[in-house]
């Protein structure tokens, strides 16, 4: 479990969320067009979006209008929310968790404070960054000039 291995399915919800905290207050994001942005297959990327809306991150809008929106605003929703949504918990070994109690070894595992800080560092890492954030830096990435020869 000490690898963080990020799966395709978070990959894309992460981006997805980027791209529609790009798109906030512009209205609804056409799920093809968002596919085509973030690189993402169309029919995977719609089982991300249920998910996403399942859970009350975005909103989606029927119709030939239609298309998908963030349920609340770009600097209220962390990649750690996003993280832990789509790959649940995110300690690096089970003993970490609260209430923990499956180890015999639990009480002397000289371990455990380092797995502890492990999992508090990413936690302050991923739970301080915002898709206000992100979306800002993007925005900033796109605002620098380009040159060759």
């Amino acid at each position: 479990m000490l690898k963080m291995k990020i799966t395709y399915k978070t990959d894309y919800a992460l981006k997805a969320i980027l791209d529609l905290a790009e798109h906030y207050g512009q209205g609804v994001v056409n799920i093809h067009d968002m596919a085509g942005r973030i690189d993402a297959p169309a029919k995977f990327l719609e089982q991300v979006l249920f998910d996403l809306r399942k859970a009350g991150v975005i909103e989606s809008r029927r119709g030939k209008e239609g298309g998908y929106l963030l349920a609340k605003a770009p600097r209220e929703i962390t990649v750690g929310e996003v993280l832990r949504l789509i790959e649940g918990p995110i300690e690096p070994i089970s003993c970490v968790r609260e209430g923990y109690s499956d180890c015999g070894d639990v009480h002397k595992c000289v371990f455990k404070k380092i797995w502890r800080d492990v999992h508090q560092a990413t936690s302050d890492i991923i739970d301080n960054i915002t898709f206000e954030d992100l979306a800002s830096q993007v925005e900033s990435a796109q605002k620098i000039p380009v040159y060759s020869i």
